[in-house]
């Protein structure tokens, strides 16, 4: 009871305190068997999304309470596919990319749930067809960063690293509650395939460096500045 009663409080609690990240893989296969000993060329780059995933979500002792991931497999065969994984709800996730990958393949032998339909497919992980577009409305009022090495600095121009952590967000938990404070943001990438976002009104354009990242590295460097509260340029 006490669990159940401690989940749904969580859930509440970080519901609109929230770092969001979405990820594209143009080419990330979205149906049928999962070639689990090639997943870069055979899978069309799932490895990059896996690692992704796991930059999101995975401390070294566990998972962020307050961080969600969107992988979205655009690769085929049949229609686009979003999965969403929520660092407060999943577990039996571990830190290892053939063993997230065999998760995964579990769902792509399922069919693509209807867009604007999210099927939970195991604790934390749920299913839906869709597009970017879906995501952005689902998001809703969440400041959203779509990363550009073009694109201004993420980081203000007077910014500094703090001498001691004073995160932009952070999780409190204190006996039977939990309280989640702070920015509520999310985080586009792409995969090495150029993403065009000009059609979508409020994204605003934001670089971590002039030098392309992958995707997970990338995430690292938005945690890293929202965990020692550097001053953002939003």
């Amino acid at each position: 009871m006490f669990v159940r009663q401690f989940q749904q409080s969580l859930t509440e609690a970080i519901g609109e305190y929230m770092r969001r990240f979405a990820i594209i893989g143009h080419r990330a296969q979205s149906s049928g068997k999962l070639p689990l000993s090639d997943l870069a060329s055979g899978a069309g780059r799932m490895d990059v999304l896996i690692r992704a995933l796991m930059a999101s979500l995975m401390t070294s002792h566990g998972f962020r309470k307050d961080s969600e991931i969107i992988l979205h497999l655009w690769g085929g065969p049949g229609p686009k596919r979003r999965l969403k994984i929520i660092g407060n709800e999943v577990t039996g996730l571990h830190a290892e990319e053939r063993s997230i990958a065999g998760q995964i393949a579990k769902i792509l032998r399922e069919p693509v749930p209807p867009i604007g339909s999210w099927t939970k497919r195991s604790s934390g992980i749920y299913d839906s067809g869709g597009s970017i577009q879906e995501t952005i409305r689902e998001w809703g009022d969440s400041t959203i960063i779509a990363l550009d090495a073009n694109a201004e600095r993420l980081w203000s121009d007077n910014a500094n690293i703090p001498m001691e952590s004073n995160p932009h967000s952070f999780e409190l938990i204190d006996e039977e509650e939990l309280t989640v404070t702070g920015i509520d943001i999310g985080f586009i990438l792409s995969d090495d395939q150029t993403l065009n976002l000009d059609d979508y009104d409020g994204i605003i354009r934001r670089s971590i460096g002039q030098t392309w990242l992958q995707g997970h590295m990338a995430i690292a460097i938005c945690h890293f500045l929202i965990d020692e509260g550097v001053s953002l340029n939003l």
